[in-house]
């Protein structure tokens, strides 16, 4: 048992995934900071969210001595209402003081790596798109009615869906042939590298809206969308580090569902969704590279999870630690089923254990506040 991350790493460590089981406890956020201090002591030199990525380039650009104001950053730069959490305030805040006054490739730098979706909602392609056609200085029209795409309704009902539309059509055509024409340009500058992830993210968006589109059992379809999700996750965290990988290794932070190397599993909507998991999808291609530490708790009054049962996974834990702590010597025992969905709370099971590399446990959770 240790509070020291060093202990759990190895020389050939490039992507620490560290994940936390809900996203009502704020505890595991806090921590998070703490760590990547460690780590940055450590070389590290990037940090990734679970927050759109595109959005992230905002947060980069302050963290890295832009002018900006620090309220706008968070509330345009994180999705997900993340930019709310005063745990990412305070990371933010720290990273651009860190950064003042050292040379560029001495600087941390912050990515969001998700998609711009959430299961159930998808914004429109059009701004996305935008941005790539105004790189290249085209006269090409891209207006569509954005709430017509944006609406829950046109995940959740296909004949509400534009995704198989003419107008849908059209754009996928045009920025299929902008991405051609993008990467007919002898340059990769910053420019360039922002047009290319607007549109494949605008071209993310019109599959994600085109699956929506298709007549599936409402079971099949949440298990699709949640598959394309974290496959984007993946190539987002796959390009991040072909990106930071002469600076050093890069810490990412989300959900344990996103990082483990096991297929993932929820209840949706009254369906049992299994997908193969952002983790599961680059642990085959970074190997060794790739280490997971999954985060657990044991209790937590705000939203009424207990303390739990001495013989569960969570109840062995919370005797070896006084606040939080990392192990590698994982528990054996019963799963805890004093849960409820509306906790977002994903029980410390075998499966999850089989996943990951060591154990982050938090004994009792702490308000959004410090």
């Amino acid at each position: 048992m240790s509070q020291d991350i060093r202990e759990f790493i190895s020389p050939f460590t490039e992507l620490l995934a560290f994940g936390e089981p809900t996203h009502r406890e704020h505890a595991h956020t806090w921590i998070r900071n703490e760590l990547f201090e460690q780590l940055a002591a450590l070389g590290y030199r990037s940090i990734a969210l679970e927050t759109c990525r595109v959005r992230g380039l905002l947060v980069n650009d302050y963290v890295q001595g832009a002018p900006g104001d620090l309220d706008t950053v968070m509330e345009e730069g994180f999705s997900h209402s993340f930019g709310q959490w005063p745990a990412n305030r305070e990371l933010v805040a720290w990273m651009r003081e860190y950064n003042a006054g050292k040379a560029p490739e001495e600087r941390l730098a912050f990515h969001g790596f998700d998609f711009q979706t959430e299961t159930t909602s998808a914004p429109s392609p059009r701004p996305y798109l935008e941005h790539a056609r105004d790189y290249l200085g085209e006269d090409v029209d891209l207006t569509t009615d954005d709430e017509k795409w944006s609406r829950d309704e046109a995940v959740l009902d296909l004949t509400q869906s534009p995704g198989r539309s003419e107008e849908a059509i059209r754009l996928r055509e045009i920025g299929t042939a902008m991405l051609r024409r993008l990467h007919a340009v002898k340059t990769t500058d910053d420019a360039w590298n922002r047009a290319e992830l607007h549109l494949t993210a605008g071209l993310s968006l019109l599959q994600y809206h085109r699956e929506c589109a298709e007549p599936n059992p409402l079971g099949v379809r949440l298990n699709r969308l949640c598959q394309m999700r974290d496959g984007v996750m993946a190539r987002n965290l796959l390009e991040i580090r072909r990106a930071e990988a002469a600076k050093g290794p890069t810490f990412v932070f989300a959900h344990n569902a996103h990082l483990q190397r096991t297929n993932s599993s929820m209840e949706m909507g009254g369906e049992r969704i299994e997908w193969f998991s952002a983790g599961a999808l680059v642990a085959p291609i970074l190997g060794d590279q790739y280490t997971v530490v999954a985060g657990t708790l044991g209790r937590n009054d705000t939203f009424g999870l207990s303390e739990p049962d001495k013989a569960t996974l969570e109840g062995q834990l919370q005797g070896r630690f006084t606040t939080w702590g990392l192990t590698a010597d994982k528990p054996h025992g019963p799963t805890r089923t004093d849960t409820r969905p509306e906790m977002g709370y994903f029980p410390l099971d075998q499966h999850l254990m089989d996943g990951v590399d060591a154990l982050l446990h938090v004994r009792v959770g702490r308000p959004v506040t410090r």
